[in-house]
């Protein structure tokens, strides 16, 4: 990570579905206009809080994250003790290696589930 500013903002986008003041005032308004109509369309209030609001149900309902990091080392515990939503708010696959016998296993419950692969 090159920034730590980043993973500040990740947390709050994982928290929140927010970053503060991530649009200037003109971009904000714009994105206010162009999420009226829909506002309307689902009986909200058409205030620039309430739009606002709306637009940002509509990206945490819809924003798909992949973050990847290594465990190893002080610096990942530490980033988890400060930005606690990379813990709270995430699913965590760890990626280690797999044994040949677990692999063929899945691949095979996998492909006996589906109804398409011919032989």
């Amino acid at each position: 990570i090159v920034n730590e500013g980043f993973v500040e903002d990740i947390n709050s986008i994982l928290n929140a579905g927010d970053v503060p003041n991530l649009f200037p005032q003109d971009e904000k308004d714009r994105v206010i206009g162009d999420c009226r109509e829909y506002a309307a369309s689902i009986g909200k209030p058409l205030t620039k809080e309430s739009v606002y609001n709306v637009f940002i149900s509509c990206v945490q309902q819809n924003l798909h994250c992949v973050l990847s990091m290594s465990p190893v080392g002080e610096a990942f515990r530490r980033r988890c003790r400060m930005f606690p939503s990379l813990i709270n708010c995430c699913t965590i696959d760890w990626y280690l290696p797999w044994p040949k016998e677990a692999l063929l296993d899945v691949a095979k419950r996998f492909i006996g589930e589906s109804k398409d692969v011919g032989d």
